[in-house]
């Protein structure tokens, strides 16, 4: 699995059985099943109800929820949080009033993970060829979106604008949260 060595990043230093929330989950291959492979409790979100019982289908032990992740509260915290080439596919606009609503789920210390695209703007992109929609914010937006939630981007590894790979985030709330999505602490 080629993501293996993002979800290492990602999930550096949880405990097994560390809470995980994973951001447009599909049917849960192979970023959700690895997860749960590896001992941690998933949640996946998913906007897609036969994306998701499709997973419910393959992967016992993971908790599955139909919901868009532009609205997401699911009013609890997770010790990360993981939106793996499901929150690029948003427009400028959604990913910026999205962005913190993934924030807010993060109990203090808590990795949140993404991937966009190399540079800001729209790019299109094609998959079993239809056309595929992504976009990306400028990397210091995305750290002004997060700090005002009380996180710090800790690590950008950029992708290739030629080759499949993407821009891969890494942020993390500080042990001291700013105000949730209610604006209480």
């Amino acid at each position: 699995m080629q993501e293996g060595a993002w979800l290492d990043r990602l999930t550096e230093g949880l405990p097994q059985g560390a809470a995980v929330l994973d951001v447009g989950c599909g049917n849960g291959r192979p970023i959700a099943a690895e997860l749960v492979r590896r001992g941690f409790r998933v949640t996946g979100v998913d906007v897609a109800p036969a994306l998701l019982a499709s997973a419910e289908a393959a992967l016992s032990g993971a908790e599955w929820i139909e919901a868009d992740m532009r609205t997401l509260n699911l009013g609890r915290c997770f010790d990360a949080v993981l939106a793996w080439h499901s929150f690029f596919h948003l427009d400028e606009e959604d990913q910026r009033t999205t962005l913190p609503r993934l924030a807010a789920h993060l109990a203090p210390g808590a990795p949140l993970m993404w991937t966009a695209g190399p540079a800001a703007g729209i790019a299109m992109g094609e998959w079993e060829g239809e056309p595929l929609f992504h976009a990306s914010l400028l990397r210091e937006e995305y750290a002004s979106l997060l700090a005002m939630q009380g996180c710090a981007v800790e690590q950008v590894w950029l992708g290739h604008p030629i080759a499949d790979g993407p821009t891969v985030y890494l942020a993390r709330r500080q042990i001291s949260p700013a105000s949730g999505l209610d604006g209480s602490a």
